[in-house]
């Protein structure tokens, strides 16, 4: 146990390590939210893989391993699904729109301010994503040391606010390669392996469990249909998940980095149903399915090698958390504050040094941190939450997003009726059928669809200049006003920021 503690003791100095180094590399706003827009495909493909692979998909994806079999790995397949579909027909327009979030990406699309709306859905939905990442280190240390909850919550939590705040995306992408590969080595490549031979291998484990366990679709077909509507649809619109392409160095390192993502995703999926099989055939009748992984941990691993896969898991839970913590902290900062600040009268603050927004940007993200450890401490289960603020993004807003990306009559009317007539559709359906009922998010959706389309055709079409503005963006011939010029360069090309050494120029 001792070894095990000093194993994870080092991973998480070594976060706060890699926290330190990222804030001394952070120069900039840019730097701050979006690494400097610097990072080559390796980088990439590592930080992509390491947000959306979190705790739910980790210590939940064993927990339905345990439950359904092979079944269970539909969860993450979804997001790798999702991956694999915004890499391949979105990230390049996305990359070179050189935005920081997704509501500056509509407002640039339709003209006009559609930041309140669009940015308060989007907050909700980021933030609502840090609280369970943070509840899910009770799950970890408790499990695993008996920790108290409220410990465990305060110290993982405190970790990833700590170096998130101190560097911002650059300590969140270094942190986040560390945690890519210690889930490699940990958990694809060393638990998964262990527990099936454990377990008695395949033919082991299909003489001890039902049949059942090894159909592809024993969680249910509306099961699996409902985990690629809200979370493959969901990746495609989420702030947490763009503010990643954002980072890349252009728009065919987005394309790259981002398919080897999804399908790095699509095994790790494997691996936790594999691994929750397993804990099936060693574990019958759990009471918690989600206990299957640390018991799975105890049981098979000696000791050090343990210390290792639970890190992987924290690497996981942490990975989520982090990337959620800086997407919010983007659109409170970039969205949600200039709108505040208007409603005071005191309007855009111009004219800002480059120490000031990294410091305003710090303060941010320190205070929206504290303030999910606070939630996370004061309650028990959040999936409600969590799944009203994934209903309310997919159904609220994913057509007003990829309409704006395929539809060139879309207009700024069709789209905040689109957003407000979708999200008040998804909140009376959860009403009437229940927070976690599957109806919600496909009434939303065709709610949202119909009244795009309808109030598009019935109103004037987006303004000429508008629409030539953003045809010059999606093809990188135009860049904002607080980027050089040099930074939309089309694709091949780079400007690097004096504080890059040459060393650092690729992966």
């Amino acid at each position: 146990m001792l070894i095990d503690l000093a194993v994870i003791a080092a991973y998480l100095l070594g976060m706060i390590a890699l926290g330190w180094w990222g804030m001394r590399r952070t120069q900039n706003k840019s730097d701050y939210l979006v690494a400097g827009r610097r990072l080559g495909p390796l980088m990439y493909a590592g930080t992509m893989a390491a947000v959306v692979l979190g705790g739910a998909s980790t210590v939940g994806g064993i927990g339905l391993g345990y439950t359904y079999g092979i079944s269970g790995a539909w969860l993450v397949v979804a997001i790798g699904v999702g991956i694999l579909v915004l890499h391949l027909f979105f990230a390049k327009r996305i990359s070179r729109l050189r935005v920081y979030t997704v509501s500056e990406m509509l407002d640039l699309r339709y003209g006009g301010n559609s930041r309140l709306i669009s940015g308060l859905v989007m907050w909700g939905y980021t933030f609502m994503l840090i609280v369970p990442s943070t509840l899910a280190f009770s799950t970890i240390f408790s499990g695993l040391f008996g920790l108290p909850r409220v410990a465990a919550i305060i110290i993982g939590g405190s970790i990833v606010v700590l170096y998130s705040t101190m560097g911002g995306m650059w300590s969140v992408t270094m942190t986040d390669m560390a945690q890519f590969a210690i889930k490699t080595v940990g958990l694809v490549m060393t638990l998964t392996p262990v527990a099936i031979w454990s377990a008695g291998g395949f033919s082991g484990m299909r003489e001890s469990l039902d049949p059942a366990y090894f159909s592809p679709t024993n969680i249910g077909g509306e099961t699996i249909l409902t985990y690629f509507v809200i979370y493959s649809l969901g990746l495609l619109i989420g702030q947490d998940i763009w503010q990643r392409v954002f980072t890349g160095r252009d728009d065919r390192v987005a394309k790259a980095g981002g398919l080897g993502a999804g399908v790095y995703c699509l095994v790790y999926g494997v691996c936790g149903a594999l691994i929750g099989t397993a804990a099936a055939v060693m574990f019958p009748n759990l009471a918690n399915p989600d206990d299957s992984f640390t018991l799975m941990v105890e049981a098979t691993l000696p000791v050090g090698l343990a210390g290792l896969v639970i890190a992987a898991a924290l690497s996981a839970v942490m990975s989520t958390a982090s990337g959620a913590l800086i997407a919010c902290s983007a659109v409170t900062s970039t969205d949600l504050w200039p709108q505040v600040r208007r409603l005071f009268g005191r309007g855009p603050s111009t004219g800002a040094r480059d120490g000031d927004e990294v410091a305003a940007n710090r303060i941010f993200t320190l205070v929206l941190g504290v303030a999910s450890i606070c939630v996370a401490l004061a309650v028990d289960n959040v999936v409600a939450a969590l799944t009203l603020a994934y209903n309310i993004l997919v159904g609220g807003l994913l057509v007003a997003i990829l309409g704006g990306l395929v539809w060139r009559r879309g207009t700024r009317a069709g789209a905040l009726a689109s957003m407000l007539a979708g999200s008040v559709a998804v909140i009376v359906t959860m009403a009437l059928t229940g927070l976690l009922a599957n109806e919600p998010v496909y009434v939303g959706l065709g709610t949202a669809l119909v009244v795009y389309v309808v109030v598009s055709l019935m109103t004037e079409p987006t303004a000429p200049a508008v629409l030539d503005l953003w045809q010059r963006r999606l093809r990188g011939q135009e860049a904002p006003e607080h980027e050089a010029p040099t930074e939309a360069a089309t694709a091949g090309t780079e400007t690097p920021s004096p504080a890059q050494p040459e060393a650092e120029r690729t992966n």
